[in-house]
């Protein structure tokens, strides 16, 4: 299927493998000082240990394949063939008689590194043997010249070690082979597809990273190597068109299923990979391993054989021709919900979201947005280093800065095709980082900005009155008093900036009030909160005068009040206001970006619909109880709860009576709880809880029948009768598992294992 990165790790292990053993073999072989190994046969007949001891060869052969810019050389001798890896400049052709020089090394079998190679004269072929697919994966026709029938599968051009060749897939009787043929003429290409054909080749193997085979493979010098044997009957090119949601009209499991032709404008191409085609609202995925630089947007035919992965319609072994421009395809506005339906599997659509955060990973771009409350990515693969023709590193990640809005334009890859349990996971793949354009910027009010605001407004009011304070006064003593005042508030600010506890703020506050007024009392009142400061325990008794100043929010509305108390024969004092409109200002800001971090961090651990903490949170705990379980020897229950038929409440009540469902479940759920339990909602119908304080596997039990009787009650949601029951499946800490993911996991398990007992009982109770 052309190189995939398996076989260019392969390929790139054996070269290293190789170089290591070049760079070590003569020292090696003078210093043992062995008899040559002069014949292929004994080369053949050493076991990988033996020829990674680096035995010193000297034979006499002809060679039946070579590829100077890989290096690849096939020599046979006496009906035996071996691999050498070449270091030579010779220009060899098959047929050639060679004396080879070097020293063995293990690998898939074992090969020979050679250190000199002599050319002898011209020779001829050995006559190739007869080969089947059984003799081939059994590898007894590893490095002879064999000959071998029959039908194309796949013909296309392909690149190896950055050089253009031919690539097929040869269906023989058993299995499919891949032939490499050293041409990179695509007119050679023409009629291949579905034809019978005889290949006289180096027989080979496919192998993994581990050097454990995989496959099979021929390699092929020439085209002069392939004779057509029966031309297919029918022009694959000619078949009928299909439409695409009817490929599996012919689908069969036997591998004879035929090919089908469809065509459509190409939204996606991956070269060696796959493809997408959209006809109006139908698409279809093309696997495909061709290298052909296509176009998007131009109308292409695609023949294949149908079948359906995933639930999800595929067609394999494709071969892609293009038509030239075809209908302009316009991507389709969607919305979350739409996405998860999987209705526009494949298709080329456009929404708008937020920008998150974005991510260079290994090969490819992950780019992350927020739309309705939702989470989802978009993904852009880099080019691979084997495309054709070849392409440069990858654009740059585009930066976005969080709460920019965006739209997205791409193909939906789905997980699955089954829209019937529940929604669907996706991601959206790119064509190119044009996809992503920017609608507005994020937005200006922010924390940051507000406390930039606050601060600029705050160093107004200070300058407007330190300046009134120094014409006022006059001397440097006030001058030194402001100093003094604006380390303090700097301090504050300080405080503020670091989310510092709000009661030892405020108190700075009003230390720093009650300093710049010579010292008199001063103190602040939340409203329904707590009183801060130092409140003079003789206020009711009318000595002193009480001036005081409203805490001002954003919304208009007080959010306390700041005082200061002087002696009631005294005059009241500019300065005085001012110092109180000072801390005003600085404790709304201390008072509103408390409550701003407070809600952001409830956010972040909580579920926003439900109001019980989030899986995060859950997780965060478990480990707790997990490591506190390990110190103490303890046990703990992890209860995994799966609301039944929730798609139904959604489809028969309506999202907002659905929405009221799983708030009232969370509550009864959380009433059938101990104090120290944790209820937790996974997400969609799933909840967890956790209970760390049990005895015995009984103790769980006992709460999971709790959590499943407080479903027996219907619920009255919006004047609608909702009937709902649940599913419980339990793990015990250490006894099921000993981490956090397989404790969900086991619970998980035995959640399923629950539900498929009770619906088996159900349909005993009707059968009967």
């Amino acid at each position: 299927m052309g190189n995939s990165p398996a076989k260019n790790r392969a390929v790139g292990k054996w070269v290293l493998l190789l170089a290591f053993a070049l760079a070590a073999s003569t020292a090696t072989a003078r210093a043992q000082g062995q008899t040559p190994l002069s014949s292929v046969a004994a080369v053949r007949a050493l076991t990988n240990q033996q020829a990674a001891q680096h035995l010193t060869v000297d034979l006499h052969a002809t060679v039946t394949y070579y590829r100077s810019y890989e290096k690849t050389l096939f020599v046979q001798q006496d009906g035996a063939g071996v691999y050498v890896y070449a270091t030579t400049g010779l220009v060899l052709q098959p047929g050639d008689l060679i004396r080879v020089r070097g020293t063995t090394s293990g690998s898939f079998n074992p090969i020979v590194v050679s250190s000199d190679i002599a050319l002898l004269g011209r020779g001829s072929l050995p006559n190739p043997v007869s080969a089947t697919w059984a003799s081939l994966i059994r590898g007894d026709g590893d490095c002879q010249w064999v000959s071998a029938r029959g039908t194309v599968e796949v013909a296309e051009m392909s690149v190896s070690s950055g050089r253009q060749i031919t690539h097929l897939l040869l269906a023989m009787d058993g299995g499919v082979a891949e032939v490499i043929v050293d041409s990179d003429d695509p007119a050679n290409l023409k009629g291949l597809l579905d034809a019978e054909i005889e290949v006289t080749a180096v027989g080979g193997e496919l192998f993994d990273g581990k050097m454990q085979q995989t496959g099979v493979r021929l390699h092929v010098p020439s085209f002069a190597n392939v004779r057509v044997l029966k031309r297919s009957a029918v022009d694959p090119w000619s078949i009928p068109l299909t439409p695409m949601d009817k490929i599996l009209g012919g689908y069969k499991v036997a591998e004879n299923t035929p090919r089908v032709r469809v065509e459509g404008t190409l939204t996606y191409y991956r070269q060696t990979v796959m493809a997408v085609l959209q006809d109006g609202d139908k698409s279809i995925r093309v696997l495909t391993s061709q290298t052909d630089p296509l176009k998007l947007g131009d109308a292409v035919d695609a023949i294949g054989i149908p079948f359906s992965q995933d639930g999800l319609l595929t067609l394999r072994m494709g071969v892609i021709r293009s038509a030239g421009k075809g209908s302009a395809i316009a991507p389709q506005a969607v919305s979350w919900d739409d996405l998860t339906s999987g209705k526009y599997a494949f298709n080329l659509v456009t929404i708008e979201g937020t920008a998150l955060s974005q991510v260079r990973e290994n090969g490819r771009d992950v780019y992350d947005f927020s739309t309705g409350g939702h989470l989802f990515s978009a993904l852009l693969l880099h080019p691979f280093s084997y495309s054709w023709p070849p392409q440069g590193p990858a654009a740059p990640v585009r930066k976005f800065q969080p709460g920019t809005k965006v739209r997205v334009t791409g193909v939906v890859l789905q997980e699955t095709g089954d829209p019937y349990n529940g929604p669907i996971a996706f991601s959206i793949y790119l064509r190119s980082v044009d996809d992503i354009t920017t609608v507005a910027g994020p937005p200006w009010l922010s924390v940051r900005h507000l406390i930039e605001v606050v601060g600029l407004l705050l160093l107004i009011v200070l300058a407007v009155s330190a300046r009134a304070w120094m014409v006022e006064r006059g001397t440097w003593r006030k001058i030194a008093s402001m100093a003094y005042l604006e380390q303090r508030r700097a301090k504050i600010l300080e405080l503020i900036n670091n989310a510092h506890p709000l009661t030892e703020t405020l108190r700075q506050i009003t230390e720093m009030v009650s300093a710049s007024l010579a010292g008199a009392p001063c103190w602040c009142q939340v409203v329904e909160g707590a009183r801060i400061g130092n409140c003079p325990p003789n206020l009711a008794s009318g000595s002193l005068r009480v001036v005081e100043r409203a805490i001002p929010s954003r919304a208009g509305i007080p959010l306390g009040f700041i005082f200061a108390a002087f002696d009631s024969h005294t005059k009241p004092r500019d300065d005085g206001a001012s110092a109180l409109a000072l801390a005003a200002g600085l404790a709304t800001l201390a008072i509103e970006t408390s409550r701003l971090y407070s809600d952001l961090v409830h956010r972040s651990e909580f579920d926003l619909l439900t109001d019980v903490p989030n899986r995060f949170s859950l997780e965060k705990f478990m480990e707790e109880q997990i490591e506190d379980a390990h110190r103490s020897a303890r046990i703990f229950g992890l209860l995994f709860v799966d609301l039944d038929e929730f798609k139904q409440v959604n489809d028969v009540h309506g999202h907002h009576v659905g929405d009221q469902y799983l708030q009232e479940v969370a509550r009864r759920m959380k009433h059938q709880l101990r104090p120290g339990d944790m209820l937790a909602r996974l997400g969609g119908d799933e909840f967890a809880a956790l209970a760390p304080h049990v005895r015995s596997r009984a103790e769980v039990e006992e709460i999971a029948h709790r959590l499943e009787r407080c479903f027996e009650e219907p619920f009255l949601l919006q004047g609608q009768i909702v009937h709902g029951t649940a599913s419980v499946g339990i793990a015990l800490y250490p006894e099921d598992a000993v981490t956090g993911d397989s404790l969900l996991t086991a619970a998980d398990s035995a959640m399923y294992v629950e539900k498929h007992s009770r619906r088996s009982l159900s349909a005993s109770r009707r059968d009967a």
